[in-house]
């Protein structure tokens, strides 16, 4: 079936200290930045959601949760050249041209630049 909105991307990574799977997924789960803590109107409240199942994340099924504004990661394993690998999804229109540029103005006004 083809895919109309979401990338999709597999992550290998390669860290200096090796956490466990459940710090890295924990850090990931708790990750928020400026546009959360500023509650942004288009920030989602948890800008990376990780997915426990063995099958997600998947474009049709997740890339519009979350108003299209998080980032969907699952499938958490080790990776035999680097630490660690991973799916990562996120939806290409809401998140990666649009909304983005939505969310960058409202952070702009929250800082002032545009006064």
């Amino acid at each position: 079936m083809a895919v109309v909105d979401g990338h999709t991307v597999t992550v290998s990574v390669e860290l200096e200290k090796k956490p466990s799977e459940a710090d890295i997924i924990e850090a990931l789960s708790t990750f928020q930045s400026v546009p959360q803590t500023r509650k942004l109107p288009s920030a989602p409240p948890n800008p990376i959601i990780y997915m426990r199942d063995k099958d997600r994340p998947q474009p049709r099924r997740d890339a519009a949760r979350e108003n299209g504004m998080a980032v969907f990661v699952g499938r958490l394993r080790p990776c035999p050249v680097f630490d660690y690998k991973f799916i990562a999804l996120g939806h290409n229109t809401i998140r990666g041209a649009a909304g983005a540029a939505v969310l960058n103005a409202e952070l702009m006004y929250s800082e002032g630049l545009l006064d």
